[in-house]
């Protein structure tokens, strides 16, 4: 026996689940549909579920924003499959599954799980704070570190390339055999006395 839901993917309420029971359901704004989703870009008739042949057939109602399966504007009814994704307008995200359970398996309570009553969407902030004036200081701290590490850093190379410049100004090559430059120039090939 299978039994299909929607998981809200993105939208007002994340992570709730849409039991999927009956022959004919639609999908809306208004409280009276069967999955109810309270938010703005949806219609308050949004979309028909219809159970043919053991699956649910989904078309757009003519809503204002659209319904999506997979990316794809609706222009017609289109068969739904486990892990399709179905979007009303931009922001709702539904994810359609089938949950295959065991008939003779025991079931603990035959009541059924309650709707999500419908809320007001959520108000999120546009973008998280920068910085806290109460917080530890450990970005700002991060970031004096890295400095401070690609300073030495950089001035480990630039001392580098200065005494190689020094080493290679003499036109003998006798400052390649002294003592910092001997080992280099040993593995370079040279021979020095």
């Amino acid at each position: 026996m299978a039994q299909f839901q929607f998981v809200m993917r993105s939208g007002p309420t994340p992570g709730v689940t849409f039991p999927l029971e009956g022959d004919q359901l639609t999908i809306g704004r208004d409280s009276s549909n069967a999955v109810a989703i309270n938010d703005s870009e949806v219609s308050r008739r949004h979309a028909r579920l219809s159970f043919q042949g053991g699956k649910y057939v989904v078309e757009d109602l003519g809503s204002t924003n659209g319904t999506f399966v997979n990316g794809q504007r609706l222009s017609g009814p289109v068969v739904l499959k486990p892990g399709d994704v179905v979007s009303l307008g931009e922001q709702i995200v539904l994810m359609y599954d089938v949950i295959h359970q065991d008939a003779g398996a025991t079931m603990a309570s035959a009541r059924k799980a309650p709707r999500p009553a419908p809320s007001a969407p959520a108000v999120m902030p546009a973008a998280p704070p920068a910085s806290s004036p109460a917080g530890t200081g450990t970005g700002r701290s991060s970031r004096t570190m890295l400095l401070i590490v690609g300073g030495v850093v950089l001035l480990f190379v630039c001392l580098c390339v200065a005494l190689i410049m020094y080493a290679d100004a003499d036109p003998t090559g006798a400052r390649w055999c002294s003592f910092p430059f001997r080992i280099l120039a040993q593995i370079l090939g040279a021979t020095c006395p």
